[in-house]
């Protein structure tokens, strides 16, 4: 057999350890690999695909008025190229790419389905673009049973065109980490004790509006306990910065971005990550890093939880929108050694299916 040709366009990513983990371990004897990048330019992705020595072409995007000349580049340069697969990630990209893919004829055109319901609750307008999306690719890639679900259910589109693969994690990369490293650099005092954690855009969804008062009421039991909002950025920023001043100033630090993330999620005591309700989230990553951090967590179920997480073996599951089961949840995980130890062993266990070797075989034979 002779080499598989296959492009990833991609769009609005800075950093992705899941894309630099493709780049790194896909097959170079089976398939040659270019990506297309859609954003800003020289991001730490483009960087490690250098260092790689992966093929890259980047397409400068500052404003909707660019569409149409990144448009015609793509074209081109698949032209050119003539792949046999092109793999899609994110919105611009699907909708470029598969578009141009489809013009071209493509066989194998595969986008990724990254998000879940925020078309039908926040941005409708966004459904028209999914049918087409839907329409043009000849295989979906869903993330979790819930995205297959959803695709399935509400977007109509037929069982035949769905896979069902998982993220992929390199386990190994989140069991190191730089605990010191951090709180240095964020200037979180030694002393401070517990630290909970959060990592997730400042989106309603994502239930950070429950976790605030609940971090308020553990600080009546525990007054040096601080809070970690990483990834402070997103639509519902101002509800957050206004439930913030409840607090006192020196009780939490906010992050917009922080690259080692390995070395965030071992700063935590605890982890807390609680979406609203059962399909806000498409996957939730952070379900699967938190434990492979080993950091005993309070969930609700949404995404691909509800395949893996278990109430007391390997996570406390709380109900969606409860500011006192977050709250008790979370001094459970402190006061009990026992509880804690177990959640730790059983967690770091539950994750193995997760790994990024498995993904990169299902996606290895998607594209032959």
């Amino acid at each position: 057999m002779g080499i598989t040709r296959v492009v990833y366009i991609i769009s609005e990513v800075n950093k992705s350890l899941a894309f630099e983990w493709i780049a790194e371990r896909l097959d170079r004897h089976r398939f040659e690999l270019t990506f297309f990048l859609i954003g800003q330019e020289n991001t730490t992705l483009a960087n490690r695909l250098d260092v790689l020595h992966i093929k890259f072409v980047e397409f400068p995007f500052r404003s909707k008025k660019d569409l149409p000349f990144i448009f015609i580049r793509i074209f081109f340069k698949l032209w050119s190229i003539r792949p046999h697969v092109v793999h899609t990630h994110l919105f611009y990209a699907n909708l470029i790419g598969l578009t141009a893919s489809w013009i071209l004829r493509i066989k194998k055109r595969i986008y990724t389905r990254h998000h879940a319901m925020v078309h039908y609750n926040e941005y409708p307008s966004g459904l028209k673009w999914d049918r087409f999306i839907n329409k043009i690719a000849t295989n979906i890639i869903a993330i979790s049973v819930n995205t297959k679900d959803i695709l399935e259910k509400l977007d109509n589109v037929k069982r035949e065109k769905i896979s069902v693969i998982n993220h992929g994690f390199d386990l190994n990369y989140f069991r190191s980490g730089d605990k010191l490293a951090i709180r240095n650099k964020y200037k979180i005092q030694n002393n401070v004790y517990p630290i909970i954690g959060v990592i997730a855009r400042y989106l309603e969804l994502k239930g950070i509006q429950f976790i605030i008062p609940a971090f308020k009421q553990l600080l009546r039991e525990f007054p040096d306990a601080h809070l970690v909002l990483a990834n402070a950025v997103g639509n519902y920023k101002s509800e957050i910065q206004e439930l913030l001043k409840s607090l006192p100033s020196e009780s939490y630090t906010e992050i917009e971005f922080e690259e080692d993330l390995a070395s965030l999620y071992k700063l935590f005591d605890v982890y807390v990550h609680v979406p609203i309700d059962y399909k806000s989230e498409a996957f939730g990553q952070t379900y699967v890093e938190a434990l492979a951090a080993g950091i005993p967590s309070v969930f609700t179920i949404s995404g691909v939880s509800k395949e893996f997480i278990k109430h007391e073996v390997n996570a406390l599951v709380v109900d969606h929108a409860s500011v006192n089961e977050i709250t008790q949840a979370v001094k459970r995980i402190l006061v009990d050694s026992d509880l804690r130890n177990k959640l730790v062993a059983n967690g770091k266990k539950s994750i193995e299916q997760f790994s990024v070797d498995v993904m990169i075989a299902n996606l290895s034979k998607m594209y032959e």
